[in-house]
């Protein structure tokens, strides 16, 4: 009877969903505007580097993610709100 090996990796990892009010969002998207670089430099100088270092490369990710997500998720609220405001509610017997 031959040897049977059994080999196994476990994983533990989770995600977070997070929900934001429209002004918290723009107030993220904001800070994530001024890019990873700058914004570490930053807070480095001014916080130090004890908390924000050990997740530096995931605060990168973040600032990716965000930049490219959030921009166009504010638009479509832009352009719901624009809508509603150039609406003739006149001509709709309102």
């Amino acid at each position: 009877m031959s040897a049977i090996k059994f080999k196994s990796n476990s994983v533990i990892g989770g995600k977070i969903y997070l929900e934001l009010e429209e002004g918290e969002a723009r107030a993220l998207e904001a800070i994530c505007g001024y890019g990873p670089d700058a914004f570490v430099k930053w807070f480095y100088k001014n916080l130090g580097e004890h908390y924000l270092k050990p997740h530096e490369d995931a605060m990168r990710s973040l600032f990716a993610t965000v930049r490219a997500e959030l921009p166009k998720h504010l638009s479509k609220l832009d352009k719901a709100r624009k809508f509603f405001k150039d609406l003739d509610l006149k001509s709709i017997g309102v």
